[in-house]
């Protein structure tokens, strides 16, 4: 599996689709770009990747169509042609031309193999997808290691608890709703109105009994084999993707903020890091202790020009001899 993509943000932005391939039923989450694609299955059990490159596609094509000798550009416009349909739940093309097969191996890894018609020749193309983390073994959701839990939580399980909150929220809403609407009806009867068509009258709404009575109706029909549990509609799908552009800008804020707090406190740490090592005084140093400071260095240096001077004195007048008459001054250009 190679290890280039799509950039994160903008694989979480696309939604996951229900496909149905081989008789398997599975989400799939898929990016192409110019000549490199990303894919995420999963049957909610399992969980499925495969990451490739414009080498490695190239390296495939010829593995899988010796006779192809065109650059990836080329015919990758082509696969994505092919195989989106194929991978977005649309089933296969119009015309009939794309097959495609689903086979789960010994090692726990699933392939897909495409066979369509390039230039009025056979093209085959596999998709070979490993288990999102990568090490042996099957990989169920409920027994990921770190990083394939991190990767499951952020495409799948974090996106629909927020999406299941909420439609629970808007549940809600819409049941207070009600209750407003059978008072006012309510209102309407005591002032008497009255129905044209009895077959319009309804019962008034009660939560509870409400909540009840749609569980036991369409929790045995959604848990049934014949209904597709893995159903993503496209209310669904645009609610995913406008959960997922929120959080992607609520993210993008926080890190400009971080990033912005540390920028402002670099120049404060430099300042005080440089001060010592200039031997200037604390910021903190107030006048008076500047003043003091300045007065013990003058009274430093007088002291020191005043030893220098006893120095001096007691090198002209040795103790013990006493000082001679003054000489006389001399005239004429030496002093």
């Amino acid at each position: 599996m190679e290890v280039n993509g799509a950039p994160p943000e903008e694989f979480l932005q696309h939604p996951w689709l229900p496909v149905g391939i081989s008789g398997c039923q599975l989400l799939a989450k898929i990016w192409f770009g110019d000549a490199a694609y990303h894919i995420l299955l999963t049957d909610m059990s399992c969980v499925w990747e495969e990451r490739m490159d414009s080498a490695a596609i190239q390296r495939r094509s010829q593995e899988l169509n010796r006779r192809l000798r065109a650059p990836v550009k080329a015919f990758f416009s082509h696969l994505c042609e092919v195989a989106q349909p194929c991978l977005s739940g649309s089933g296969e093309r119009a015309d009939g031309e794309a097959q495609i097969s689903l086979t789960r191996r010994e090692d726990d890894n699933i392939s897909i193999r495409l066979k369509s018609e390039l230039a009025e020749l056979p093209f085959y193309w596999e998709f070979r997808c490993t288990p999102c983390p990568s090490h042996t073994g099957t990989v169920h959701v409920s027994d990921l290691t770190s990083s394939g839990y991190v990767r499951v939580c952020t495409q799948l399980l974090r996106p629909l608890l927020a999406m299941s909150r909420l439609l629970q929220l808007q549940v809600g809403q819409l049941g207070g709703l009600l209750v407003k609407k059978d008072v006012e009806i309510q209102d309407y009867r005591e002032n008497g109105a009255t129905l044209s068509r009895e077959r319009l009258q309804t019962d008034v709404f009660e939560e509870q009994t409400n909540r009840e009575n749609f569980i036991s109706k369409a929790l045995p029909l959604v848990c049934s084999e014949q209904q597709e549990t893995l159903g993503f509609g496209d209310d669904l799908q645009q609610l995913y993707a406008s959960i997922v552009a929120h959080e992607n800008t609520r993210a993008l804020k926080r890190k400009l903020s971080e990033e912005r707090s540390v920028q402002e406190d670099r120049p404060a740490t430099e300042e005080h890091d440089l001060t010592p090592s200039l031997g200037v005084g604390s910021v903190s140093e107030t006048p008076e202790k500047a003043g003091e400071q300045s007065h013990k260095r003058t009274d430093a240096t007088g002291a020191t020009k005043a030893d220098g001077a006893k120095v001096q004195n007691s090198f002209d007048h040795p103790a013990g001899r006493p000082s001679s008459k003054p000489k006389k001054k001399k005239v004429g250009l030496f002093r």
